[in-house]
């Protein structure tokens, strides 16, 4: 080998073991930063015209296991799926409260219940008339507040969807730039480690709001399309379409033109169901509780509420009554029309004939919704008639829950037992898919940068490069002395 040929064979080892150096460094730098994958530095042997001339860094590769990270993104989407559906049942249970908490629906139901019962017994005291009217009322705003829950919950859930399109549109764009450079930089032969990692981060974000299947392309291209078969990316972005909805009320839908759908591309696709291509991720998840889990449980409450109308309003019960007349509990103080059903929890008032803060009288408790004039003040008959409506068995209107007959008590109990139910079931599910998510991250982890792995390997760096640099100078001091014997 001629000194020239050692020589090279030196410098292109010290820029070979610089370049590792660096890349080991910036690995042990990356260890906690996410989207970060492990580089290492490709090495070939340098020929020239047959002959050995050292080394030559052929590119800086990226250690990622694809079939772990589609696996991560995949738990990713669920994790979030799950929260938003759990994080919303557990609102509905807090909505309608537990037996035993103060405020709850069956509370408010006990307290109804024992002021009928007590007026009952002694029909002549006001006060015990003024306690019915106080415990119904707190009964009917007990309903009308869950109601109201539900349907904020169905609000902030379409503009959590108006933002979560935003944000998708965005990082689509984004990922289609990065595309466009990868394809410059790769042409060009320049390390693009960086640009890959800003990609996985961006897919990350989308996996998150929909879960994704990645396709790889020539020149460090892809192509993303969700995992129901809709494209994200191929070439171009897609773009995806919603309008938010300012106010939503029980009976806005998207099937009646109330409510905005998803759109991509300018066609409209599911947002629910088994034929939608954007279920399992947040953005499917606020779909769900829009237009499904919500309007679920609104049309509990609004089943409830109409059996309580109905008790009150049933022929006989209240002879002073025209037919069709509305009883103790009404539609906004209206009589209920079987129409109507939708979002009647949030309506139910108290009938204004027999609430002094509405112009009416205690008496009529007593002597009839329907009288003008006060009766005798023993006659208990009514009032325990009305008691027997509320504590009595009757088949359910309904088809909220399970048909047969019960006692509202018995009603507000499915009702109760319902949401605690669903909520458990939510929640269960929700900390499956966390589980779920936190190990295949861990095992993403461990498979990422070991710190001690790459310390090792820089200190045999260090050997090689101050191999390669005792070869440098011993061809300089070999140099020196043809030189001198020049001379």
């Amino acid at each position: 080998m001629s000194i020239t040929s050692a020589l090279g064979s030196a410098l292109s080892g010290l820029s070979a073991t610089s370049r590792q150096a660096e890349i080991l460094s910036s690995n042990v730098a990356n260890a906690r930063t996410p989207g970060y994958a492990r580089r290492e530095v490709s090495l070939s042997a340098a020929v020239l015209a047959g002959t050995g001339q050292g080394v030559a860094v052929t590119g800086v590769t990226r250690d990622v296991d694809r079939r772990l990270l589609a696996e991560r993104r995949l738990a990713q989407s669920g994790d979030g799926d799950r929260g938003i559906r759990s994080d919303f049942l557990k609102r509905v249970e807090n909505a309608i409260g537990m037996p035993d908490s103060t405020g709850s629906l069956a509370a408010r139901l006990a307290a109804f219940d024992q002021a009928l019962l007590e007026a009952a017994g002694r029909p002549e005291q006001q006060a015990r008339l003024q306690g019915i009217v106080t415990t119904a009322r707190n009964l009917a705003t007990g309903l009308a507040s869950a109601a109201d829950d539900i349907q904020t919950a169905r609000a902030t859930a379409d503009r959590r969807i108006g933002e979560e399109v935003g944000k998708l549109n965005s990082t689509l764009g984004r990922l289609q730039e990065l595309n466009v450079e990868l394809r410059s930089f790769s042409s060009a032969g320049r390390d693009v480690s960086a640009l890959l990692d800003q990609r996985q981060q961006l897919i990350d974000t989308i996996s998150t709001i929909i879960p994704v299947r990645e396709v790889a392309r020539d020149f460090n291209q892809i192509a993303l399309f969700t995992a129901g078969g809709a494209t994200l990316l191929e070439g171009s972005p897609s773009v995806f379409g919603f309008t938010p909805t300012n106010t939503v009320t029980p009976e806005m839908t998207q099937a009646l033109g109330g409510l905005s759908g998803i759109t991509i591309n300018g066609q409209p696709f599911a947002s629910t169901g088994t034929a939608s291509p954007i279920l399992g991720g947040t953005l499917g998840a606020l779909f769900a509780v829009r237009d499904e889990l919500a309007t679920a449980a609104q049309g509990k409450l609004d089943a409830v509420a109409r059996d309580l109308v109905e008790r009150f309003s049933a022929a006989g019960l209240d002879p002073s009554l025209a037919s069709g007349a509305p009883g103790l509990f009404t539609d906004a103080g209206a009589a209920f029309l079987p129409a109507n059903e939708v979002g009647l929890a949030g309506r139910l008032t108290l009938n204004a004939a027999a609430d002094p803060a509405q112009g009416g009288a205690l008496f009529r408790l007593r002597d009839g919704l329907g009288t003008a004039t006060e009766g005798p003040p023993g006659n208990g008959t009514l009032l325990t008639a009305l008691h027997g409506a509320l504590t009595g068995t009757r088949p359910l209107s309904s088809t909220g829950f399970t048909p047969g007959s019960r006692s509202f008590a018995a009603l507000t109990g499915d009702l109760t037992s319902d949401s605690s139910s669903l909520r458990l079931t939510g929640q269960s599910e929700q900390s499956f898919a966390a589980a779920r998510l936190t190990a295949l991250t861990d095992l993403e982890a461990q498979n990422g940068i070991d710190t001690d792995q790459e310390m090792q390997a820089l200190l045999v760096i260090e050997k090689n490069y101050a191999a390669n640099a005792k070869v440098i100078q011993t061809v300089n001091d070999m140099i020196d002395i043809l030189i001198r014997l020049g001379a």
